[in-house]
């Protein structure tokens, strides 16, 4: 097709003679009409030009078509016919754009000659309309209503009541031509796109009438399908109508199939989505079956019918370019696997049971499932000429087809796309019925590899992003009922899908149609929730796909790594992967095919060069085999070891295959494996933990930046096991965690690659994984390095702050803001100053993410301000600068008015600096505006339209304010806007609980009025619409109660009135509250929680003696009985207590 022309060679002079010999040919003045000896000379200079091979200049080519259509009148029917073909042919052939002057001349022709000429004439008319059209839409809009209008040409011949065919074509080629978009143009309006969408629908809905050639019926569905593909993707076309959906899929359905042999299926004009099935045909019992009992059934050869279903059932003839299935797929599997000596025969019988179906089976479908190995040519010479071609034409087709729909699938949101799953996705099939027509009929079925590739492209982009859809899928506990859920169904389809790809892997033979099955499995792995599924798919996934992983092709190799990767991340840790983890290295690999045996033998040189003295003793991992996992000792050996085996066709896709190391996409995938292995399965890689920071540290050695930037990414991810382990709340207990000896790695790394990585390096990305790896050095180990080596970490960090790259900038922000909390690092002041200093320049950077780390930074240091006050006293507060401090108050004042993800931060250092202020500091003038300003900007955050999290950190903030004894709480004017604030909030009753004096709280009106919005507060924390946000409503009320009951211990004898009404209108709401408050602190006391079982019960009783002290004072002149009423509250606990102990 016309395209703009690349550097042309010098034209050929005979070209210019051509043109010269048009000139001579124009026709004289008076004359109206070319003579004959004229019209002779242009047929033949026409034909000699269509038969010229010299490339001419584009300028020369659209100078000659003009005058050419100049010298040719329209009713010289026979030459407009000539010379439209000598448009078509030369665009086309010399891939020349058209100027925009000559488009509009050769336009106004065509429309002229398709208005006056014969329709003979039509075909060859609208072909060199096509050409001119194509790429040069934006510039036809004037035409437009003239091709595309209601009565417009193209749509009068694309109609399907018309009866010529190849007219037909013709017309459909040229308004596909014309949805083509081109960058940076405007595109076709609506009301054009609609009719080109509405014709190229009616095309691919009409069905082939006898008189018309097979061949040229598949051209006009190509062509059809190219218009809605060039829809779809350069209009950006939004497919909402479910009537417009439910067609578009229903043809291209229809088309994927076209001409698939030994297949007819009959679509409907429209699909539905169907966003729950009803019923299902298969009976309940049998389909619950447990799988053992299916596998005895399919070894004895009881096969259900249509186990393989309609993929089972045709000959496919000698049309493909395949391995035999069969009798070869069994010796793949069995022959082969008990010769080799690392295979695990038992495994592998085991797979075979489960995938191929067993042995009789197989022999069974031997003839069904033939297709003869060729070449890599789509098609046997032996079929002949027509047959082949037309294969050829229909397997175009089906890829036209699965192009669109690729297409399509972008185009659909997904929440709809999901409801058209069973129409491509494959179900198991009921019992007696076969299995339904899918995408992976094609991916099983189809002779041509690249049509099986498409299809695959497209199942790999309906899974990509549908786990939530599949999160429903459960079939791990058995259902006995008339019915199968929605969630079984999902279950069901998810199997199937294993089951077929599976069964594609051990069939296919092309490479890149092996590669997208390997890829398409990923995808499918990374979205299934197997902790909701029966274990053993992805054992079986993992088992099969290990032989791939030395196979020929190195795209496949670096596939099959990307679905082990899948494996190891997907909910990690999964009990299932675990048992892969601790399998012998040798179990189950198979040396079939094109494997390299003997790689996995030499892997072993990786133990022995490597040092191993951090792998303990006792092996805390759980590994029942002595011998080192087979991944982690798989990728190692391709990330270290030299390569051994000979190159693949596809190395010469990848410049570094000169090195000595394996080809660098499959090392970067197997640096990307162990990163996700040492992050789901850290138990398990801690045995191998110097080894693995050894491969980081000679990754990070290289030259090549990708392998420098993954070394450090498994870097970072072994730091952070060993801090996860080293959490308060790990479950990891302290004889099976890393030994805090690590600290011999970090000294490996930090006299290593470590400091020139994050000093020199042009690459800001590796730059910040450095960073990154740094910060997640524990703390402990930290301590045990020498003093120059934690001089050294520091010195790094503070100079990347000063990074004039916003990713290293922000990495190092969030790195400082770890340190600042290192038990050795806090107490120093010097190095307190620093950070802070660094830091606060940070949060006056431009990037809004540099901004978001240094505030999160700023809010553990102002932690660090309040844990060194706690534990060194005065001392710290008087070293520690004023002058700093009241910067830190003005900065974080500032950040607290910027975006959620620094203002969430900004508050809670405002609350820590606050809570640190000593009366010299409040007393001091310049701090009182500071202070002033800083309470204003947390009350107003408590009540702006922020997210929840900012809000409720700017309550907590409010909390801390109020431990400081040194604020005037309860005197300064802000303590009323304080309290109001936080009684419009459910999220403050924790700080409204710290104040510890009556005099806090102000006057009684404003201590009423924060009891009454707690107990409004109580009452509405059911209420799921008001507190969506809050994410434990029993820990709402639990802290509410808790407020409730310190008021109580507070409150004078003006404030009584008021709650004692309160508790005559509510009173039986607030007494089952409070019986669950203190219920529930009895039950999280026997469950091992630490709370203190009678904390609850002495808050409550010290209410009660305060309010009845009172009462005792007012001698009577009110009838307030509120402590009788709790007094009751804590007799009916005690009896429900009792009964419950008894």
């Amino acid at each position: 097709m016309a395209a703009v022309a690349v550097e042309e060679p010098e034209p050929c002079g005979s070209f210019r003679r051509y043109l010269a010999r048009l000139g001579a040919l124009r026709p004289q003045p008076g004359a109206e009409r070319p003579d004959g000896g004229r019209r002779t000379e242009l047929h033949l200079l026409f034909d000699q030009l269509i038969s010229e091979s010299c490339g001419p200049a584009p300028a020369d080519v659209c100078a000659l078509l003009a005058q050419a259509c100049q010298l040719v009148h329209l009713d010289q029917e026979h030459l407009v016919s000539k010379v439209c073909q000598l448009i078509h042919h030369l665009l086309n052939r010399f891939q020349v754009m058209v100027d925009e002057q000559n488009l509009n001349f050769l336009l106004s022709y065509c429309i002229s000659a398709l208005k006056q000429c014969s329709s003979w004439t039509h075909v060859e008319i609208l072909q060199a309309l096509a050409a001119l059209v194509y790429n040069n839409g934006p510039k036809c809009q004037k035409y437009l209503p003239d091709l595309l209008g209601k009565t417009g040409l193209l749509v009068q011949f694309s109609d399907s009541a018309q009866p010529d065919v190849e007219l037909r074509r013709a017309a459909v080629r040229s308004m596909a031509n014309l949805c083509l978009s081109v960058p940076g143009q405007p595109y076709l309006d609506e009301s054009y796109r609609s009719v080109c969408f509405q014709t190229f629908l009616s095309v691919l809905q009409s069905s082939k009438t006898s008189d018309v050639d097979d061949i040229t019926f598949c051209m006009l569905l190509q062509n059809a399908l190219k218009g809605i593909q060039s829809l779809l993707n350069g209009g950006k076309m939004k497919l909402m109508q479910t009537d417009q959906i439910g067609s578009l899929l229903a043809v291209l359905k229809k088309c994927m199939f076209h001409g698939l042999p030994g297949l007819s299926i009959e679509m409907p004009t429209a699909l539905y989505p169907a966003p729950l099935p009803q019923y299902d045909k298969r009976s309940p019992i049998k389909q619950e079956q447990s799988e053992p009992e299916l596998q005895k059934k399919k070894s004895k050869g009881k096969q259900k019918k249509g186990e393989f279903g309609e993929e089972g059932k045709e000959d496919l003839g000698d049309a493909g370019n395949e391995s035999v299935l069969g009798a070869d797929m069994l010796k793949l599997h069995l022959g082969d696997v008990q010769n080799s000596p690392c295979s695990d025969p038992r495994t592998r019988a085991s797979d075979v049971a489960h995938v191929p179906a067993g042995k009789d089976h197989l022999s069974s479908h031997y003839t069904s499932w033939k297709r003869i190995s060729s070449s890599e040519s789509e098609y046997s010479d032996a079929e002949g000429g027509i047959q082949s071609k037309m294969r050829s034409y229909q397997a175009n087709v089906r890829q036209g087809a699965l192009a669109c729909f690729l297409s399509a699938i972008k185009s659909i949101e997904k929440r709809v796309l999901y409801g058209y799953w069973s129409a491509f996705v494959p179900d198991a099939p009921g019992i007696g019925s076969p299995q339904s027509v899918s995408l992976m009929t094609i991916a099983l079925k189809d002779p041509s590899p690249k049509t099986r590739a498409c299809a695959l492209q497209v199942l790999s982009a309906i899974l990509e992003g549908s786990k939530q859809f599949l999160s429903v899928a459960e079939d791990a506990n058995d259902h006995k009922r008339a019915f199968t859920p929605f969630s079984v169904t999902i279950a069901s389809s998810i199997r199937e899908l294993h089951r077929c790809l599976l069964l594609a892997l051990v069939a296919e033979s092309s490479s890149q149609t092996l590669t997208q099955i390997v890829k398409c499995l990923a995808n499918l792995v990374s979205n299934v929730p197997y902790s909701r599924l029966k274990p053993g798919l992805l054992t079986r996934v993992w088992n099969q796909i290990k032989p791939y992983i030395c196979h020929k092709d190195v795209n496949v190799r670096v596939s099959s790594l990307t679905l082990l990767g899948a494996i190891v991340s997907v909910q990690a840790p999964l009990p299932e992967v675990q048992l892969l983890l601790q399998q012998p290295s040798s179990s189950g690999l198979n040396n079939s095919g094109s494997a390299t045996p003997h790689r996995f033998n030499s892997s072993e040189q990786w133990r022995k060069a490597l040092p191993s003295e951090g792998e303990p003793p006792d092996n805390p991992a759980g590994c029942t085999s002595s011998e080192p996992c087979w991944l982690l000792r798989l990728c190692v050996s391709i990330i270290v070891l030299p390569r051994e085996d000979s190159c693949s066709d596809s190395d010469a896709n990848f410049p570094s295959f000169s090195s000595v190391y394996e080809p660098c996409p499959l090392r970067l995938e197997s640096l990307q494996v162990l990163a996700l292995l040492v992050k789901g399965y850290f138990p398990m890689a801690q045995s191998y933990f110097l080894e693995l920071g050894e491969v980081a540290c000679r990754c990070m050695e290289e030259m090549d930046p990708s392998i420098q930037l993954h070394g450090a990414k498994l870097l970072e991810e072994l730091g952070t096991g060993v801090l996860q382990q080293y959490k308060p709340d790990s479950a990891v207990a302290p004889d099976q965690r890393v030994p805090v000896s690590v600290v011999t790695f970090w000294t490996m790394m930090l006299n290593g690659p470590l400091p020139g990585t994050l000093q020199n390096s042009p690459h800001a990305t590796l730059q910040t994984s450095a960073c990154d790896a740094l910060s997640s050095i524990l703390p402990e180990a930290f301590s045990s390095l020498q003093n120059d080596q934690q001089i050294l970490c520091v010195t790094l960090l503070l100079g990347l702050n000063h990074s004039e790259n916003p990713l290293v900038k922000a990495a190092a922000a969030r790195a400082l803001g770890v340190y600042i909390l290192f038990s050795c690092l806090r107490q120093d002041v010097m190095f307190v100053a620093d950070t802070a200093n660094a830091i606060l320049n940070s949060l006056h950077d431009k990037s809004p993410n540099v901004r978001a780390k240094a505030a999160w930074s700023l809010g553990n240091l102002t932690d660090t301000l309040i844990i060194n006050m706690q534990t060194m006293g005065q001392s710290f507060q008087e070293e520690f600068s004023d002058l700093l401090l009241l910067k830190m108050l003005r900065s974080a004042t500032e950040a607290s008015k910027d975006r959620d993800k620094v203002k969430s931060n900004a508050v809670r250092a405002l609350g820590n600096v606050l809570h640190f202020l000593q009366p010299y500091h409040i007393a001091n003038p310049r701090f009182r505006e500071a202070i002033e300003e800083s309470l204003q900007a947390l009350i107003s955050t408590v009540q702006s339209e922020a997210t929840m999290k900012v809000r409720w950190n700017a309550c907590y903030a409010l909390g801390n304010v109020f431990k400081n004894p040194a604020l005037p709480l309860g005197e300064a004017p802000w303590t009323t806007q304080a309290y109001s604030a936080l009684s419009s909030v459910v999220k403050s009753s924790m700080a409204l609980s710290i104040p510890s004096k009556r005099e806090c709280y102000g006057s009684t009106e404003q201590f009423c009025q924060i009891w009454s919005a707690l107990v409004i507060a109580l009452q509405k924390s059911e209420d799921t619409e008001d507190f969506l946000e809050f994410k434990y409503s029993a820990s709402l009320r639990t802290q509410i109660c808790q407020a409730l009951l310190h008021l109580l211990s507070l409150a004078r004898s003006t404030d009584l009135p008021v709650i004692w009404e309160t508790i005559t209108e509510n009173g039986d709401a607030i007494k089952s509250y409070v019986l669950q408050y203190l219920k529930l602190g009895v039950e999280e006391n026997e469950a091992g929680m630490h709370t203190d079982l009678y904390e609850r019960e002495r808050v409550l009783k010290g209410a009660i003696e305060h309010l009845g002290g009172i009462e005792k004072q007012l001698e009577g002149k009110a009838r307030v009985r509120v402590s009788a009423y709790l007094e009751d509250v804590l007799t009916n606990h005690a009896n429900a207590t009792e009964l419950t102990e008894a």
